[in-house]
């Protein structure tokens, strides 16, 4: 029988892995092979029983606009090609593979600098962790959004309007910012652009192990000397979110100000359109709630049960709300485009429904 082509890979390695040995070298050594391929192994990218690479297997093949992402052979044919459509090639491809030494270990890959957006913008600052870019920048953008809702009212249900996903892990996209564009951006806001750590830590490699795809903290707190967490690490004394509390992380403001949009979201839905909303954590993630009890109840979180009363304003906020929990480090990546994309959406909701924006400060 035919051995899969991600089981040839893995032995493929191994083997070459037991044969240089698998000594840890010293700490300013590279690793060993053998020390890469079990990096690699305990990685998402490798977890082939996955939804991630297994979603398919009943059609018997990936198509090109799932394929980039979701398997090897996907992901070298797009990098090899125009990259004329952001994440999307023009054929199937096979099952069995995951994100493995191909993707990112072959010529293009490696030469690889300037790398499309789904806003049309090209970003060529990432370096050599552009390749990770390809993947990690959502499906979906501000300007997806203006396109859907152009020249439609604000607050009329329009028939034909369906949820707009970013996708997951939009790392790439929240990272840039304005630049990028990947939250709904509100006309005649000013939005933060690329976020900057120090130079040594501005690409998805340098904080990133490029195979394990861990960060570990001690690479922060070089600076952020009290962080016991990622998610304790602030730089602002802006109390954002008017608790009068600035000593705790920046990931706590822009947590509250995500729970404010999302009963924010519902109320609208509620008094405005008479239609109540729920949200969870299931695709298509916005659902009737036929029982207005504010939670997602058993028989309600299905697609069939999908959300299907969206107004332009509506589907705005909704938006910026599943970009926002869908990059759940989005505290690290870009916390003030987070924060901006959020007061933003608060703002206009409460233009029709009663939300507090005192004490809310917009970055």
């Amino acid at each position: 029988m035919k051995r899969p082509i991600w089981l040839t890979t893995v032995v493929a390695l191994s083997l070459s892995a037991a044969l240089l040995g698998t000594h840890a070298k010293a700490q300013d050594d590279p690793p060993t092979l053998a020390q890469i391929v079990e990096a690699w192994l305990a990685s998402p990218h490798a977890d082939r029983m996955s939804e991630a690479f297994t979603h398919w297997n009943e059609d018997g093949e990936i198509p090109g606009t799932c394929a980039v992402c979701h398997s090897s052979l996907g992901a070298v044919d797009y990098v090899k090609g125009a990259m004329t459509t952001p994440g999307v090639i023009d054929h199937a491809v096979a099952l069995g593979t995951t994100v493995d030494c191909a993707v990112c270990h072959n010529q293009s890959a490696t030469d690889l600098r300037a790398v499309p957006f789904p806003s049309g913008i090209v970003v060529d600052s990432f370096e050599a962790s552009a390749v990770c870019t390809v993947c990690h920048q959502g499906r979906a953008s501000s300007q997806t959004v203006e396109t859907r809702t152009a020249g439609l009212e604000d607050d009329v249900v329009a028939g034909d309007l369906g949820f707009i996903n970013v996708h997951y892990a939009p790392s790439a996209s929240t990272m840039m910012g304005g630049v990028a564009r990947g939250g709904f951006e509100y006309p005649g806001k000013v939005y933060k652009g690329q976020f900057t750590h120090v130079p040594e830590l501005n690409t998805c490699t340098d904080c990133h192990s490029p195979h394990r795809l861990t960060v570990r903290l001690e690479a922060c707190t070089t600076c952020h000397k009290d962080a016991g967490a990622f998610m304790d690490i602030r730089t602002s004394s802006v109390d954002f979110d008017g608790d009068g509390v600035t000593t705790e992380g920046i990931s706590d403001p822009i947590a509250t100000l995500h729970a404010r949009l999302g009963e924010a979201i519902q109320l609208y839905a509620a008094e405005v359109i008479a239609a109540p909303v729920v949200y969870a954590d299931a695709y298509p993630y916005f659902f009737a709630d036929s029982d207005a009890d504010g939670a997602a109840g058993p028989g309600e979180a299905i697609y069939p049960n999908r959300y299907q009363n969206w107004t332009p304003r509506l589907l705005k906020a909704a938006y910026n709300y599943q970009l926002v929990a869908k990059d759940t480090a989005i505290y690290t990546h870009n916390a003030h485009y987070a924060l901006q994309l959020l007061y933003d959406s608060l703002e206009s909701l409460s233009e029709r429904v009663d939300v507090d924006m005192s004490g809310l400060v917009r970055p």
